[in-house]
């Protein structure tokens, strides 16, 4: 949920990058960080957890607009991927408001992609919110490896294993070379800020 900071004029908005262990959500939050370094403000926080990380930072992006004469501040987040840390994925879910569900294209990731899904539902749905209903955007990560000989899975497969009840926007993407990661917040921006028009009735 949006937090208005009258003092500042601004409404805070949080956006969690969600998916299985090792998908590249950490490698999209560092491309974001780096590459719009001049619209961060503050440093990107680090929480190590075994084998994965929790990051954060504060994100002023530009050219979003004001909501009600308020400047937008996006805090992005995101979860450790790892079965074992259910209860850290659940913390960081509480109060979002959009969510980018980062999906592994190696075929071996398959189920794990799927369980992750099934895992982010769950989770919003102990939050009162729907997955159906929330700000979502997909991205199929590490569409590079193709060009190394790993063996990945078609969009189509991926699209029919993930998005076909969903239906939400989906972006091809290559975390660790930047391919695809701007446009995938700016969309997840943009369906969320369109969510807090429609809940102000703006």
């Amino acid at each position: 949920m949006a937090i208005f900071n009258l003092k500042k004029r601004e409404i805070e908005c949080k956006i969690v990058y969600y998916g299985p262990g090792r998908c590249g959500k950490t490698t999209n939050l560092e491309y974001i960080f780096k590459t719009y370094k001049k619209q961060i403000t503050g440093e990107m926080v680090s929480v190590d957890t075994e084998g994965d990380r929790t990051l954060f930072f504060d994100f002023l992006p530009m050219g979003l607009g004001k909501i009600k004469g308020c400047d937008v501040r996006v805090q992005l987040y995101t979860v450790p991927g790892q079965v074992q840390y259910t209860s850290t994925r659940k913390l960081v879910l509480k109060g979002v408001d959009g969510v980018v569900f980062v999906s592994d294209s190696l075929e071996v990731r398959r189920e794990k992609n799927m369980i992750s899904l099934k895992d982010l539902q769950q989770n919003l749905k102990e939050y009162g919110s729907s997955i159906f209903k929330i700000p979502l955007v997909m991205q199929h990560n590490k569409r590079d490896l193709i060009k190394q000989g790993f063996p990945i899975m078609s969009i189509e497969q991926m699209e029919k294993d993930l998005n076909r009840q969903l239906k939400v926007p989906s972006f091809p993407a290559s975390a660790l070379n930047g391919e695809g990661v701007g446009e995938t917040l700016k969309e997840c921006l943009k369906l969320t800020l369109k969510s807090f028009k429609k809940e102000m009735n703006l």
